[in-house]
Order: structure tokens, then C-alpha cells, then sequence
């Protein structure tokens, strides 16, 4: 006899089909489904983030960004802070700044008829003449002739050494392309019956360094025109 009771036994067994689970699991699998969504959408979710990061553009800091001491400032123009002397402002120097003899002072004179600025040189004579135009002596420190650039030598004993002049007593103006020296006490006449200063005392240069004209004006030096 059977054990089940009399309204089961005539109840048949649901078939099995693969690939279908029975309702009981139904619940369970709806369960794992949404897990698996939800990871799906996670996992998608980072990937897109990563990628948005690394295609995203790096902020570089700029200048305002940057500590004010590690932004360096471009390095003046020497030439800049030089006087400029021109027809209509013509002060390169006052008389205090050039109150030892022997001191000099660098400068531009400006050519009024081919508008050049030509690098020169102011010279304080070592003579009680402060005040007046004859204390200085100031020249172009461009050679008259080739490329070279004229030098100031104060140092005596680089005038013995370097030009091998053995009497030199006092700074010189020299040459070092041609080993010419000339000296700022002198003075010599050229062609056309006129003197200028710096004669020359060693070398073989055609003539001394174009002069330039210098005027006192109350304790202004000017520089007025080359020569």
C-alpha cells in the first residue's frame, strides 16, 4: 500500500525540463541576474571614469601659479643702462661721478647723420681742469679701421705684459687686434693741420681713436658730436 495520501496519489510529477529551473528556484536565479546587472554596470562605470582621467588634459601651473621666486626675470640689456646722448638730450655724466683721475664711464653717442649709436668712452684726465672740457678726453672705442674694439687699460702691468710696453707709467687706451697703444696725455697732428688726443706711442695703427667732443654745462658732462 502507499503511503501518500489518497488526493496525492493521483497528482503526477512535473517533468523536468533543461535549461528550466522549477518555480521554487525562480526567485533565487532573479536574484542573481540583478547581482550580475549591477556589477556589470560597476565594472562599466569605472572603466569609463579611468579613461575620461587619462584622455583628460594635464594642468601645467603657469607664472601666476608658480612661487614668485621661481619666476626668473630676462637679464637687462647692459647696453640699455648707458647714457644715450643725442642732439636734443646730450648728458652722459656729472662732473662727481668722474671726480678721480683715471675714472671712466662707457656710453652711446648717437650719429645724427647716419643715426647710429656708437659705443664710446669717457676719460677723467688727471688734471685740476674738472670743470672744463679739457679735463676729459672721450672717444668712439670702435677702431677707425677693421672691426676691432679699443680697450681701457688701467692695469700698468697688463700694458708690459700684454702689449709689451715697459714704459708705460699710467692707463693707455690699446688696440689688442694690432697691439697698438695709444696714449690719452698726447696729443698729435693729422692730415689737415688739426690735433686730437691719443697719440700713438706703440703700433701700427694709421691714427688714434675718433674723438668725441665733450662740453661742460654747470656739473653736467655732455657729449656733443664725434668727430
Amino acid at each position: 500500500m502507499s503511503d501518500k495520501p489518497p488526493a496525492d496519489r493521483f497528482k503526477a510529477d512535473m517533468p523536468q525540463i533543461p535549461g528550466v529551473s522549477s518555480p521554487g528556484t525562480q526567485p533565487a536565479s532573479r536574484d542573481s541576474s540583478l547581482r550580475l546587472g549591477i556589477g556589470l554596470i560597476a565594472v562599466l562605470l569605472v572603466v569609463f571614469l579611468g579613461a575620461r582621467w587619462a584622455l583628460h588634459p594635464r594642468h601645467e601651473p603657469s607664472l601666476a601659479d608658480k612661487p614668485q621666486s621661481e619666476v626668473s626675470a630676462p637679464a637687462p640689456d647692459p647696453s640699455t643702462l648707458m647714457p644715450h646722448a643725442t642732439e636734443a638730450s646730450p648728458g652722459i655724466a656729472k662732473i662727481e661721478e668722474m671726480a678721480k683721475p683715471w675714472s671712466s664711464k662707457q656710453f652711446f653717442i648717437r650719429n645724427e647723420l647716419s643715426g647710429e649709436d656708437i659705443p664710446a668712452m669717457l676719460i677723467r684726465l688727471p688734471t685740476d681742469s674738472a670743470s672744463q672740457a679739457s679735463g676729459y678726453w672721450a672717444f668712439s672705442v670702435s677702431s677707425p679701421y677693421g672691426d676691432c674694439r679699443l680697450e681701457y687699460v688701467t692695469d700698468v702691468t697688463k700694458l708690459k705684459t700684454d702689449y709689451g710696453f715697459s714704459a708705460a707709467k699710467h692707463p693707455m687706451v690699446g688696440n689688442p687686434c694690432s697691439g697698438t697703444l695709444f696714449d690719452p696725455l698726447k696729443m698729435t697732428n693729422l692730415p689737415g693741420n688739426f690735433f686730437v688726443r691719443g697719440a700713438i706711442v706703440q703700433g701700427s695703427d694709421l691714427r688714434p681713436p675718433l674723438g668725441v667732443e665733450i662740453r661742460v654745462r654747470g656739473r653736467d658732462i655732455l657729449a656733443v658730436r664725434t668727430e
